[in-house]
């Protein structure tokens, strides 16, 4: 009896540290981690490769990095946010410099073999940098916002410059749902997005640009803290950005056009930029409910997908697990989703519960967008399916983020959980 006493002390002691981490988090990254190498292996069972085996070592290591920073005081973090933010930058430059380049962009670092993707791990400190700024502002003004928005500018225009048009728009998905959270003025998140509005308006019906410009006038009237002025700035902006994007979109070549619009009418270039459009819209409706079966889908072992282990691996679920396989991993992607949302809004501090916010906004945005262009809803812009495409930075980065989630879970208070 005494014996049996002190095991079950000896596996309390171990696992208290982990009492109040959230389970059901760490199920589902470990869980999608192993179900993205099964499909990987099944996209490249022709080709010999083994790049499903290297996806579960890396996923290996990230939830061995995970575990060790779910243990660790999150709030350490705030004390370094300069020296994260720093580092991320002085890799983003690196990149420029040492860089190897492949897929038309130059974004990777050669070290011992294995491939650095510094824009991958930019994503975690910009979240932690960003948390910091805002976690002790009640109500940001308006130049608290532009500093912030100056400081992130930085490591974004030196992603935007590698090109890689994907992960730059994954900041600016992290950023405004940060903002939100941090209880930023809605109004002037629409005035940030308004010029990019302006441009797809005018473009598309000069009335609707007219009007869009009327309704920024009325959000920066009633938002800003200098009415006039205000509105004249944003009117003004979206003015000038409206003609300069009807200017720079005459100025593009036709080719250029098609990879921006492609998806609206892929089988005008079926050979081009359409091409993966159109065979991913092939492969999933060919599984229909049930799928072919796996390691038995037509568009998937013939490898007519290029790249399917990576941005288009949600291709290969459709076609060979069908409808029922594709909506259970969305499933799994909103309990992963739902526990963040309850993480964030039970942890000790606003620091906590805005890294858990900027983790949430940044999955949330990449499954919309990878699902998205897989299905021919979004354009095709290189952005990974979390823990399922292939991608040994984007996996680790990806654990390193389920790593500080877990940290502000497990030092929540019992009397504030909600499960």
């Amino acid at each position: 009896m005494l014996q049996r006493i002190q095991v079950r002390n000896r596996w309390k002691f171990i696992f208290k540290p982990w009492e109040e981490a959230d389970p059901w988090l760490f199920a589902a990254c470990i869980g999608l981690t192993i179900f993205g190498g099964i499909m990987i292996r099944s996209v490249e069972m022709n080709q010999g490769l083994i790049d499903w085996w290297r996806h579960w070592v890396t996923g290996g290591v990230g939830l061995f990095l995970a575990i060790i920073i779910s243990r660790c005081r999150y709030q350490i973090l705030l004390e370094w946010k300069w020296p994260i933010y720093i580092l991320i930058n002085l890799s983003l430059i690196a990149v420029r410099f040492i860089g190897t380049t492949g897929l038309g962009a130059q974004r990777w670092i050669n070290i011992g073999g294995f491939y650095l993707q510094p824009s991958e791990f930019a994503k975690v400190g910009m979240i932690v940098t960003l948390a910091a700024l805002l976690h002790d502002k009640t109500v940001p003004t308006v130049g608290n916002m532009l500093r912030m928005l100056a400081i992130m500018a930085v490591p974004w225009g030196l992603i935007f410059a590698e090109p890689n048009l994907g992960t730059s728009l994954v900041f600016g998905a992290i950023t405004m749902g940060m903002f939100y959270w941090g209880n930023v003025n809605p109004g002037w998140l629409i005035l940030l997005f308004s010029p990019l509005i302006s441009v797809l308006f005018n473009n598309l019906s000069t009335p609707l640009w007219i009007a869009w410009v009327v309704v920024a006038g009325i959000i920066a009237w009633r938002t800003l803290p200098w009415p006039w002025l205000g509105t004249f700035g944003a009117v003004l902006v979206n003015v000038v950005s409206g003609h300069l994007g009807h200017i720079f979109w005459n100025v593009l070549q036709d080719y250029q056009k098609m990879r921006l619009t492609g998806f609206l009418n892929p089988e005008k270039d079926p050979l081009g930029s359409g091409y993966h459009l159109i065979q991913s819209r092939i492969a999933i409706g060919a599984g229909e409910l049930k799928g072919r079966g796996l390691f038995h889908g037509t568009q998937t072992q013939l490898n007519f997908i290029p790249e399917q282990h990576t941005d288009f691996i949600f291709s290969a679920i459709g076609e060979e697990l069908g409808f029922i396989g594709c909506i259970c991993v969305l499933l799994v992607f909103w309990i992963m989703c739902f526990r963040l949302v309850t993480i964030a809004q039970t942890a000790n501090d606003n620091f906590g519960s805005l890294l858990a916010i900027g983790v949430l906004s940044m999955l949330i945005f990449q499954v919309f967008v990878n699902i998205g262009m897989n299905i021919g809803l979004a354009p095709v812009t290189g952005i990974p399916l979390p823990f399922l495409s292939y991608g040994n930075a984007s996996l680790l980065s990806n654990f390193l983020s389920l790593g500080l989630v877990e940290a502000v879970a497990s030092q929540r208070q019992r009397k504030k959980r909600w499960n």
